[in-house]
């Protein structure tokens, strides 16, 4: 099994910045690829940023020059830096990954979600 545990979450002004980090954790698995979606009250969950274990990197259109995503591999940890932050941009940001684990001599691809963090933008 594999968890992932994000943190950074919380207030901030308009214009300002933070940095998401989602930690993945458990043993015999690697990572393919991770990523941030996000979800606001009353919207579905959208896309924010994917990144591949290659590092080729993919962000919503909208998104482009202010958000970036990047990880570490050896930590296993992926991160979005967020900066310009606008009213529109908070949600609840959400972690995945996409995983294959080596379980019983079996190689098993399995998604997982973070819990979410809370993103506010507020004056």
């Amino acid at each position: 099994q594999v968890q992932l545990v994000e943190s950074g979450g919380g207030l901030v002004q308009p214009g300002g910045s933070l940095r998401l980090s989602c930690a993945a954790s458990g043993s015999s698995f690697s990572i393919n690829g991770m990523g941030w979606y996000r979800q606001a009250p009353g919207k579905q969950r959208e896309l924010v940023a994917t990144i591949t274990s290659g590092g080729s990197t993919n962000y919503a259109d909208s998104l482009k020059g202010r958000f970036t995503i990047s990880t570490d591999n050896a930590k296993n940890t992926v991160y979005l830096q967020m900066n310009s932050l606008k009213p529109e941009d908070a949600a609840v940001y959400y972690c995945y990954a996409d995983t294959v684990i080596y379980s019983d001599y079996r190689l098993l691809k399995g998604d997982y979600w973070g819990q979410g963090t809370q993103v506010t933008v507020s004056s």
